[in-house]
């Protein structure tokens, strides 16, 4: 009987192919890490361009000029800080993610479709479709602001100029005012702002530096 054979005779486990090998089977650590290292800074971006986008920095007729960021980074960044919260267990924050992907990508399907007439909406139609959008997305943001105040403050802040701007793109869009939607993309800037200071913090102590105060929740 040959070495190996004596060492599985009868009554042991199989030989598993790391111990043939003669090194030890290797030890899977369980998945961890801060999603929000991606999924900030992707939606930092998006919103960067959105807002550019209606004070006015590229023409009124290039509405599609923050879509290759929205679709290529901030949706496609989100999506994985998405799977990766929910894969280490951190449910509120894959919701918070994923909420905002699924808002992204839908703003970029609006867009193209509304551009491109995909869904069969005519141009009498497309201020309706663009409330029908604002109001959709708003309830579920409001929503989101109020489950998740027991956040830190600077998050509960960037929910709530996010509804603050929805609010304004679908009054500037019911009354075709060019001032709401500058405004708009005022506030729009103001929540990108608030994400670049909690991100920075998340970044310090990824790096092995301190955070930064995100403030006292509202409620406790």
């Amino acid at each position: 009987m040959t070495d190996l054979d004596a060492s599985h005779s009868a009554g042991s486990a199989p030989a598993t192919e790391s111990e043939i090998a003669g090194a030890p089977a290797p030890v899977l650590a369980p998945l961890a890490g801060d999603p929000a290292m991606l999924g900030l800074p992707t939606f930092i971006v998006g919103s960067v361009a959105l807002g550019l986008v209606l004070v006015g920095v590229v023409p009124a007729t290039a509405v599609g000029a923050s879509l290759p960021i929205i679709l290529a980074a901030t949706s496609i960044g989100l999506i994985v800080a998405t799977i990766w919260s929910a894969a280490i267990g951190q449910s509120a924050v894959a919701s918070i993610f994923g909420i905002f992907a699924g808002f992204w990508l839908s703003y970029a399907v609006l867009v193209l479709g509304l551009v491109h007439g995909w869904f069969g909406i005519t141009i009498l139609a497309a201020a309706a479709t663009q409330e029908l959008f604002l109001i959709s997305w708003l309830v579920i943001i409001v929503v989101l602001t109020l489950a998740t105040l027991r956040l830190p403050l600077a998050f509960t802040l960037i929910f709530a100029l996010v509804d603050v701007a929805l609010l304004l793109v679908l009054l500037g869009t019911e009354e075709a005012s060019t001032g709401l939607l500058k405004t708009a993309g005022y506030v729009v800037l103001a929540f990108a702002a608030v994400g670049v200071y909690v991100f920075y913090g998340a970044a310090s102590l990824a790096t092995g530096g301190t955070g930064v105060p995100l403030g006292k929740p509202v409620q406790h």
